[in-house]
């Protein structure tokens, strides 16, 4: 064979230098190791190839580059060192068995063979075919064909050793078959790669590569050892049949996903979620309702109705271990204690306590989960919460249940019905787990500050507890027991360090907050121990004694005037008391009339049902005004003017009305109305007064206002039964059925009806 050669050592350069100057014949030998840089006789292997020089050329670098021609095979004997150069005696190998007819046969099978690898093997050129079939000797033959196979050297080195022809052919037959084998596999390879591409999955297409190559060698060690491993975790948790079945057909699919996949990563994260869901795990109720009892008393003051359904609520879910009564929904203005008294409940029964505020959510998927599409997707936050309780029968509150919004993404309220029917939660299906989970178990208590902002769909699911606010004595006394205990050891002061006059606490409660909770009141209590912690520091106060004299110091001028309704009586100025989320209000109402052309002016931000009521009003007036001293016609003279004053503030609702009335009745005759009394109550076209709810916050606005006397709808005498005995002892209520008898009870010594002829 002719091939290029390098030449880059010292030996070897003289050794060519010194052939070229005589006959241009060299020894070529291959090295046992190639990394021995001055090989000896021993690194040498003993038969060789006798060639000659066809081309000298010298590179830059100092090396050679040379053609040589390989011409007959031969035998090393001796080799000895001279002139710097190896200089060996050999012996010409003569071969034997040359061309008969087997060596022919197997020359044309090895040929066949050849042509097969060149199909698989597209890096040799295809015109050697040519040449081989032109070639008539085996030997040769063989030569040509060692020569242009892709083999280790020590394989080419043995087919130059064997003497005999025949098993110079039979051994490079088997060599090339072994070769082919290795070129199949590959292809096959190759192939799987190249219909992975063809799927517009060029990216991943070194990954695709190690799993085909994987698959062929059954090296999959790593997808085994995590297949194992969530076995395991599958037989410790001891799913449900339905479940275990779910998650083992997910495992399926998961080995057969590559590693590195987004899909295979949904699939992993989906098992993860899978078996963190406490399917079975429960902690054990306390039955034992007189403990029940001691802590809500212990935390709560007051609040006796709600305490008692709560125990009745608990005595029925004793006494059955599937509960069925209706999800408790408690109701009341801000800084109450509906949060506080869910987790009393939940200590009271032993149920870990969670929480979902439910403001601001917008998303159904929020409640539901998401669908499984995405990298991203997760369960809803009803099933997070259950994770992170690791129970499936926790007490579950789901706060601020009015204040869901509502946008294109979905309906979170219509998610909500399924979780609180109690005929259907005991197979919840979360979009992204797909799999029924049974909410029955769970204890659910929401909280709202208004019952109109409730969707009557959840509405009806649920047992309304209202909690309305507390009387000054109550706060009085919650701030002695609960808050002024808690704030001392929130602020790191000692019980002997500071105290906290009653007469004080009386008077923060009436100047300092305006609230039906005790939320302002806390802040206020903790705004003092502030202040008596760095005092105490600073000018190394042994007590601090917070009273009367001294609480401006403390927090400051007074924030609101107690009893600031007191004044002069005035002619169609009068108080009403109204509703609101966070309470009741007390609400002034004046009305003024002029000379005009018979126009109603109303203003003070009033909203459809104000307004609505200010006209029914106007059309009694109208209608009674031939009874009452009120000019005839005075509809077509005079111009009415309706002000409800903190024009700012929206105000609407349906218990205006009687005030409105009376005030329009004060202004046309022209007599003055007690400010000392208030009232609320809706009226219609007949005079008739109709009942109203909120009953005890308005009662409680008028007492924190220093009213004494308030008219109330007759049809709400059964309200005044809950009422608490402090508020009834301070302030006098009277109860009418209809206008007339206000009117009579108002201006009774007022001369304000007609004289009968």
């Amino acid at each position: 064979m002719i091939v290029p050669l390098f030449i880059g050592r010292k030996k070897s350069i003289i050794c060519l230098e010194l052939s070229i100057k005589k006959n241009k014949k060299i020894i070529l030998i291959s090295q046992k190791n190639s990394k021995i840089n001055e090989p000896k006789k021993k690194d040498l292997f003993k038969i060789g190839t006798i060639s000659s020089i066809l081309q000298i050329l010298k590179l830059p670098d100092g090396t050679l580059k040379i053609l040589v021609e390989g011409l007959k095979r031969i035998k090393i004997k001796k080799i000895k060192e001279k002139n710097k150069c190896l200089i060996g005696e050999f012996k010409i190998i003569k071969e034997t068995n040359k061309n008969n007819k087997k060596n022919k046969i197997l020359s044309r099978i090895i040929i066949n063979q050849f042509e097969y690898y060149l199909k698989l093997n597209n890096k040799i050129p295809q015109e050697i075919l040519i040449s081989l079939k032109n070639i008539k000797c085996c030997s040769k033959l063989t030569d040509t064909i060692a020569s242009n196979i892709q083999i280790k050297l020590l394989k080419k080195q043995k087919i130059l050793e064997l003497k005999n022809i025949k098993k110079r052919l039979k051994y490079l037959m088997i060599i090339i078959e072994s070769e082919i084998n290795i070129l199949k596999i590959e292809k096959k390879i190759r192939e799987r790669v190249k219909k992975q591409m063809e799927k517009g999955q060029k990216e991943y297409y070194l990954n695709e590569k190690i799993k085909a190559i994987q698959k062929e060698l059954k090296n999959i060690n790593n997808i085994k050892n995590e297949y194992e491993i969530i076995k395991k975790k599958i037989i410790k948790h001891k799913l449900p049949k339905k479940v275990k079945k779910k998650i083992e057909l997910e495992l399926k699919k998961f080995i057969m996903m590559q590693p590195m996949s987004s899909e295979a990563t949904v699939s992993r994260n989906y098992i993860d979620w899978i078996l963190q869901i406490p399917w079975k795990k429960k902690t054990i109720i306390i039955k034992n309702l007189n403990k029940a009892k001691k802590i809500l008393d212990k935390n709560h003051f007051g609040l006796k109705n709600i305490k008692e359904r709560i125990l009745e609520y608990l005595a029925v879910q004793n006494r059955s271990n599937k509960t069925k009564s209706p999800i408790l929904c408690f109701i009341g203005p801000p800084g109450v204690g509906k949060t506080t008294i869910c987790k009393s409940i939940s200590k009271s029964i032993g149920r870990k306590y969670i929480k979902l505020s439910l403001g601001g959510i917008k998303d159904e998927a929020e409640i539901r989960g998401h669908r499984r599409t995405y990298i991203g997707s997760m369960p809803g936050k009803i099933i997070q919460k259950i994770i992170n309780s690791k129970v499936k029968n926790p007490l579950f509150l789901l706060d601020e249940i009015d204040k869901i919004s509502y946008d294109s993404r979905g309906d979170p309220a219509s998610a909500l019905l399924e979780i609180l029917d109690i005929e259907q939660n005991n197979k919840f299906n979360d979009h992204y787990i797909e799999i029924d989970f049974d909410l029955s178990n769970v204890m659910f208590i929401s909280t709202a500050n208004s019952i109109s902002n409730i969707p009557i769909t959840l509405l009806d699911r649920m047992e309304i507890i209202k909690i309305s606010g507390y009387t000054e004595n109550e706060k009085k006394y919650i701030c002695e027991k609960y808050l002024i205990p808690k704030q001392i050891k929130n602020n790191s002061l000692k019980k002997h360090e500071i105290y906290i006059n009653k007469k004080c606490i009386i008077k923060i409660i009436r100047n300092y907050t305006k609230e039906y909770g005790v939320r302002g009141l806390d802040k206020e209590i903790s705004k003092i121990c502030r202040k008596s912690v760095k005092k105490i520091l600073l000018k190394k106060k042994k007590k601090i004694i917070i009273n009367n004299k001294n609480i401006k110091k403390y927090l400051g001028i007074k924030k609101f005037n107690y009893e600031k309704i007191k004044k002069k009586n005035k002619i169609g100025e009068i108080i009403g008391l109204a509703w609101t989320e966070i309470g009741g209000e007390i609400i002034t109402i004046e009305s003024k009339s002029i000379n005009g052309s018979g126009k109603l002016i109303y203003t003070g931000s009033l909203g459809k049902i104000m307004k609505e009521s200010i006209k029914i009003s106007l059309t009694l007036v109208r209608y009674l005004s031939k009874k009452l001293n009120i000019k005839k016609n005075f509809y077509y003279k005079k111009d009415i003017h309706v002000h409800i004053p903190e024009g700012s503030i929206p105000k609407d609702g349906p218990s205006a009305g009687i005030a409105i009335c009376t005030s329009l009745i004060s202004t046309l005759t022209n007599t003055t109305i007690k400010s000392n009394i208030a009232m609320t109550g809706e009226i219609t076209l007949n005079g008739k007064i109709i009942p109203i709810g909120g009953l005890k916050e308005k009662l409680l606005a008028a007492l924190r206002g220093g009213i004494k006397k308030v008219i109330i709808p007759k049809k709400n005498k059964n309200d005044l039964k809950k009422i608490p005995k402090e508020i009834k002892n301070n302030i006098k209520i009277y109860k009418f059925e209809n206008i007339k008898q206000i009117i009579k009870f108002l201006f009774k010594n007022k001369k304000i009806f007609k004289k009968k002829k």
